[in-house]
């Protein structure tokens, strides 16, 4: 027992070293959290008393990212809210339909020139349209454009593709986790699990007030023990019925939205997220061997491309459609290339389903590529619109000069 503990020690010595590197570099924290995870590992060296193949604790990390998953997409629930996408207007309706259209597309595509059979195809979909909520929030407000005029339309387009996620997630369980093989067991699988995330947001809106009553207590020891059941036992039963545990996650969050102790839970739950979070991209990038990697540079590039092609068109057909400029409409697409935990997410979907390992290979090189090129986009998104609209006009002028 004290080398499990003793290595669980060393895993979050080493979680806390890739944090600091991050700060100091002013970066996403989340490929650090992956990079570390992928430095160590089952091919890593043993130094002493410092195992750091971690062989005692691997199985140990693997459960806390787990819960890990669970407390990421609990959060996202608490500060999601299905009525505010609705009364957000059309731009916001209309750019998220577009920009899920297009990223689910360039999945579709991917998909077809490798020749992945159905289920990955729907896999590397999903890596492909889910934008980080995460970084793009952070990389908002480190650059102080929390105020601009196209903030509100990529954080409601994020709110969109985040419904669309929860849907694609509770169809893919169907398809890869129920063992179905006909398409008639996968439909009614699915459907299946469609009506329970709908059951559950319909009787969530019923008893909301019940449940109120029943967080109204002192004592702040009882309060986080009885969100946390029902965090724990929503996710669990969701995964007796196919539905993935982060899908029930997310719902037992976006019903306790409607609390009126929500900024207490956010309160509380904070800490969790962020350790157990932690914890999560370090075991995905634990489980990765870094060696085997290279088969999937060629996908993971393309796929990077087609994403950045389909988030700038998304981003610059909302913008246009909401009034704003074309570099305003250009901050818009760039802003949403970032990958992250929904990336992840779906990554193990397909790990837990036995699908091809190419599919987790591809997810770890597109995300780690799109978290780091992701904010410098954004960051840079002015100079790089400048150059853009340069090129323009001297491919307009030449034309001119050569028809005359």
């Amino acid at each position: 027992m004290h080398i499990l503990i003793f290595e669980l020690g060393l895993a979050v010595a080493l979680i806390a070293f890739a944090g600091l590197l991050s700060n100091k570099f002013q970066f996403s924290i989340i490929p650090f959290y992956i990079l570390v995870g992928m430095a160590v590992g089952p091919h890593a060296p043993q130094l002493g008393i410092f195992d750091f193949r971690f062989i005692e604790s691997v199985v140990f990390i693997d459960f806390l990212g787990r819960l890990g998953v669970l407390f990421l997409l609990f959060y996202l629930g608490l500060e999601f809210s299905v009525g505010r996408l609705l009364k957000s207007g059309k731009t916001i309706i209309t750019g998220g339909i577009l920009y899920v259209a297009l990223n689910f597309g360039a999945g579709l595509l991917l998909g077809w020139m490798m020749g992945y059979p159905l289920a990955e195809t729907m896999v590397v979909c999903g890596i492909m349209v889910s934008s980080s909520t995460a970084i793009v929030a952070k990389v908002l407000v480190d650059l102080k454009r929390t105020a601009n005029p196209e903030t509100e339309i990529i954080m409601g387009m994020i709110m969109f593709d985040d419904l669309f996620i929860a849907i694609h997630m509770s169809i893919l369980s169907g398809l890869v986790l129920s063992g179905q093989t006909t398409l008639l067991g996968i439909l009614g699988t699915s459907l299946g699990a469609l009506g329970f995330i709908l059951f559950c947001l319909f009787m969530g809106r019923k008893i909301i007030g019940h449940v109120d009553k029943v967080l109204n207590i002192q004592s702040g020891e009882i309060f986080l023990l009885l969100v946390v059941a029902m965090l724990f036992i929503v996710a669990g039963f969701s995964e007796t019925l196919h539905v993935a545990e982060a899908i029930g996650a997310l719902l037992i969050g976006i019903v306790l939205a409607d609390s009126m102790h929500v900024k207490r839970i956010e309160h509380l739950v904070i800490p969790f997220r962020d350790f157990f979070g932690a914890m999560f991209f370090f075991s995905f990038g634990l489980s990765i061997d870094p060696f085997s990697l290279g088969g999937s540079v060629g996908v993971a590039l393309a796929g990077v491309l087609l994403t950045v092609i389909a988030n700038f068109l998304a981003g610059q057909i909302a913008g246009r459609i909401g009034g704003l400029s074309h570099r305003a409409a250009a901050n818009i697409g760039l802003t949403l290339v970032s990958r992250g935990e929904f990336s992840i997410i779906m990554a193990n979907i397909g790990k837990a389903g036995g699908l091809l390992p190419v599919v987790q290979s591809f997810s770890v090189l597109y995300v780690l590529i799109l978290a780091i090129m992701g904010p410098l986009l954004t960051k840079n998104s002015k100079n790089i619109y400048n150059t853009a609209e340069k090129l323009i006009k001297w491919v307009k002028t030449r034309k001119q000069q050569e028809a005359s």
